[in-house]
């Protein structure tokens, strides 16, 4: 499986936020080095792995919803 590797100004466009919000709140707490962005030969620039990020946001948010039970018995994802 290939990964799609973004700076963060390419992350920033994607996902709707400022690039400097990303590298001062949502790196290290939402975003985790090794699993969401990596340091390439050990340097400084940082490059955020779109499919991981892709995922969480999609599960995040799906957890979020509401669960509602329906009458006739089962439940809807709201």
């Amino acid at each position: 499986m290939s990964k799609t590797y973004l700076t963060t100004i390419e992350l920033a466009s994607l996902i709707k936020y400022d690039p400097r919000y990303i590298r001062s709140t949502l790196k290290d707490t939402a975003f985790i080095e090794g699993v969401h962005y990596i340091r390439p030969f050990g340097g400084r620039k940082i490059l955020y792995v779109w499919e991981t990020i892709e995922q969480d946001m999609q599960q995040h948010s799906e957890s979020l919803a509401p669960i509602i039970p329906l009458s006739a018995g089962g439940i809807c994802h709201g």
